[in-house]
């Protein structure tokens, strides 16, 4: 099986990216730096996210506890350019029972130098491409990219059993300007903003639709915002106790579903015909668990199947769900545990299985790809190991093992297949490709200098958050994009885009952002890629596009200048495009006081 590298790359290889920190006012969420994988596993420990010293050692795979370097962000040490580490290819038998070879002519052993990324989602990192990558060998051959960097662990934490009610909006016009608080239940029709923000509008560019402000009395520490989807003429949200549709032309609220309790999971994606299933707490008190699913159909705001997750031992429901749908299936990953359910129906398809590799996380799309921990003997050396498996019945299509010591914890691209690793004793990050059939496809490999920043938010995939919905990177058949970090202060921050060949790991190309101003991969448009262009000082951001070739990104939606200040302070800002019109959402709405709460802005669209 393949592990990862246990060596840096010698210099000269790009260094792994390091994952960022989340946006500004979050910690930091970059993911630890990981070394080469050796060309022999060591033995199987246990798998990633088993506790670092319960009372009682829970069963494998239970979630260590939070540390310094178990959070996502840009202040791990990135290894030098000479320094060794193990790559994450350990060799390992095929799925199909041929042993695959090493990738791409890299050496079985790994090189210092490996690249240093700057850290999905934050400002800090180091360069994951420097000097030659290490070489990992696993039961599927993978791309792998090195990044240094710590890693902070975010946990999220009476029972109610009120049905979810989906409430029309009273009329037909705007919302009105002052508050609507159902006494904390989420119900805000959301506030439109005062002012005409089109005045200063100029040629060329984009209109302000509408512009929200929060019209709910939240928790003291405010609250967690679930999406934005797009389903037809509607855009949807969740926050607290309720999830929200509007109009996706004027703002106006067309629904909304009252919750019995905190909304607290959400998938990345909805299905094709717009249903999702979210998670909502089992009650109201500090002991609730994110152990209720609540399917609804987003068009209609309509309140579908309801389920309780069934607690499996002792130490199941001990970290928060992770959700992802793909076709008809919606996925419950957690720590040890795991289930699948259709979603048209709620019936469950397939539960947790045999055997001591468990998954913990999923990534949905047009593919289901699960990310497991594997019982082992040495809680610091674990083993991991990623499938894709039939989303109807959950058997395994193939298996990937990396090296010990590396842990699964991100899916940048589920097709083509590319996964973000860490060794978080070692702080080290890599990223790997991954064939079709579940072998190695290529280890990434970036220029001495770069930096790279994929926003992944703020926590790992076993405390709740999804394996997918990375921005700052995208992915065609043959191509990998993934943004740099900014790589100056102040007005000036820039960055640009690379462009990686997936069959050899290494830099196609390297385009700049619009000067003065940073640029994030969405997704692929089109055979294009997708920007969003961040707005800068003094200057709109908007929405472009880039070539599969280079060059210039072309802008097809650019924001006003005027509103520059208010589009670059939605906090943890989320953005979607979708029909001519880009839409940001802030990740998390918080005040210090109840006035401050109420004029902080939730939501803003543009369209021409």
């Amino acid at each position: 099986m393949t592990q990862p590298p246990s060596q840096q790359p010698p210099q000269g290889s790009p260094q792994p990216a390091t994952p960022g920190q989340p946006p500004q006012g979050q910690p930091p969420a970059q993911p630890p730096q990981m070394p080469a994988v050796p060309p022999t596993p060591p033995p199987a420990q246990p798998g990633y996210g088993y506790p670092q010293a319960p009372a009682q050692a829970p069963g494998y795979g239970y979630p260590q506890q939070p540390g310094p370097y178990n959070q996502p962000g840009p202040y791990g040490q990135q290894p030098g350019p000479y320094g060794q580490q193990s790559g994450p290819y350990a060799q390992q038998p095929g799925p199909y029972g041929q042993q695959p070879q090493p990738g791409f002519g890299y050496p079985q052993q790994q090189y210092p130098g490996a690249p240093i990324p700057g850290g999905p989602g934050g400002t800090g990192g180091g360069n994951p491409f420097k000097g030659k990558p290490a070489v990992v060998i696993g039961a599927a051959v993978a791309a792998a990219i090195v990044v240094a960097g710590g890693v902070f662990l975010a946990t999220s934490g009476g029972d109610d059993d009120k049905k979810p009610v989906a409430q029309e909006s009273t009329d037909g016009k705007a919302p009105s300007g002052s508050p609507s608080v159902d006494e904390g239940d989420g119900n805000g029709a959301g506030r439109p903003g005062d002012d005409d923000l089109n005045v200063g509008r100029k040629p060329g560019e984009a209109k302000v639709l509408w512009l929200q402000k929060n019209d709910v009395d939240l928790p003291r520490n405010g609250a967690d915002v679930y999406g934005p989807w797009v389903v037809g003429d509607t855009v949807v949200k969740g926050m607290y106790r309720a999830v929200s549709g509007y109009s996706v032309a004027d703002g106006k609220r067309k629904w909304t579903l009252k919750l019995p309790a905190d909304m607290c999971a959400a998938p990345s994606q909805t299905t094709t015909d717009g249903k999702i299933v979210i998670g909502v707490k089992n009650g109201t008190t500090d002991k609730a668990d994110c152990a209720d699913l609540q399917m609804i159909d987003l068009n209609t705001g309509k309140a579908g199947w309801k389920k309780s997750i069934k607690k499996n031992g002792i130490w199941d429901m001990m970290s928060d769900i992770s959700l992802a749908i793909s076709a008809d299936t919606v996925t419950v990953g957690r720590t040890s545990n795991s289930n699948a359910y259709r979603v048209s129906d709620g019936k469950e398809l397939f539960g947790k299985p045999a055997g001591n590799c468990q998954p913990f996380a999923f990534a949905g799309g047009p593919k289901l790809i699960a990310a497991s921990s594997c019982r082992t003997d040495d809680v610091d050396n674990p083993q991991h190991q990623i499938q894709e498996i039939d989303p109807a019945t959950g058997k395994p299509k193939w298996t990937y093992r990396p090296a010990r010591g590396w842990e699964i914890d991100r899916v940048y691209s589920v097709s083509p297949l590319v996964i973000s690793l860490t060794q978080r004793e070692k702080k080290k990050w890599s990223i790997l490709a991954i064939k079709e059939n579940g072998t190695l496809r290529s280890q990434l490999v970036g220029d001495k200098g770069d930096k790279f920043a994929p926003d992944c938010g703020s926590a790992f995939a076993i405390f709740g958050k999804s394996l997918d919905g990375c921005v700052g990177v995208a992915a065609d058949a043959n191509t990998f994009y993934m943004a740099t970090e900014p790589d100056s202060s102040g007005t000036a921050r820039t960055n640009k885009v690379v462009a990686f060949n997936l069959n050899t790991g290494k830099p196609k190309w390297k385009a700049a952002a619009p000067a003065e101003q940073t640029v994030k991969p969405l997704r692929m448009e089109g055979g294009n890629v997708l920007l969003y262009v961040e707005a800068g000082y003094n200057k709109g951001g908007g929405i472009a596009t880039l070539a599969p070739t280079g060059g210039t990104p072309q802008m097809l939606l650019r924001h006003p200048e005027s509103t520059s200040q208010i589009e670059s302070s939605f906090y943890n800002a989320k953005v979607v495009y979708a029909g001519g019109r880009s839409f940001i959402a802030s990740g998390r709405v918080s005040a210090s006081n109840d006035k401050e709460e109420l004029e902080t802005k939730t939501m803003m669209a543009f369209g021409k």
